[in-house]
């Protein structure tokens, strides 16, 4: 990391008056957007990168019936079946989906759990053996909710996008992603990516377009 990026954390830290409120008044919305552009959209440019240059390697393998060993590898840590199935999970959908996601999760890189966890989505975690940290909340009032860490930026977006590919509640989500490369017609299939169904998918939206992240599309 580089000192330029050091003085940026501390500047980060020193703001919000290490891991405050999210939605610490002393910070502007300006601040938080470049925080999030700096740190986060690298990130979410390096992860895609690597997984568009694996589904173009399997696209490509498949077509010439290749490497097939190592296809029948992925295909089980995705588990699917088919070279279909297996492309519709390999395949990375846009940046600028991801993101929005990413800004609506993390309160623009100033969550609690971004700052101390890397965890850019708020992932729960289900593994006592893992690195994880406690909500401030717990679940009903009396359960601990608790919150997996992530080494790097890097690393958390790499699990958002392995759920998205492999989880049962994106699979028509999946198969729009394949065919079309229209963000807000993909946006509608992330309903059950929050309780907040419709209305989540409705920000989502107003944000890529606020925001105009499809500029990280191009």
């Amino acid at each position: 990391m580089s000192i330029m990026r050091y003085a940026l954390v501390f500047v980060f830290f020193f703001q919000l008056s290490i891991f405050g409120d999210s939605n610490n008044t002393n910070v502007s919305v300006a601040t938080k957007k470049a925080r999030f552009y700096y740190f986060v959209v690298p990130a979410v440019q390096k992860v895609h990168k690597e997984l568009q240059t694996q589904y173009d390697e399997v696209y490509r393998d498949i077509n010439l019936s290749k490497n097939t060993s190592k296809i029948e590898q992925l295909k089980k840590s995705y588990g699917v079946k088919t070279d279909k199935e297996l492309l519709l999970a390999l395949k990375p959908h846009p940046k600028s989906i991801v993101l929005a996601q990413a800004a609506m999760e993390s309160a623009w890189a100033t969550s609690r759990f971004f700052i101390q966890a890397n965890n850019i989505f708020g992932v729960w975690s289900t593994h006592k053996n893992e690195a994880r940290i406690a909500a401030n909340k717990k679940r009903d009032g009396k359960k601990t909710i608790w919150l997996k860490k992530f080494d790097t930026l890097e690393d958390s977006v790499r699990w958002y996008y392995k759920t998205i590919a492999k989880h049962k509640a994106y699979k028509e989500f999946r198969e729009l992603r394949y065919k079309s490369d229209n963000v807000m017609e993909m946006i509608q299939k992330l309903d059950k990516y929050s309780e907040m169904g419709d209305r989540y998918t409705k920000e989502l939206g107003s944000l890529i377009k606020y925001n105009k992240l499809t500029k990280y599309d191009k």
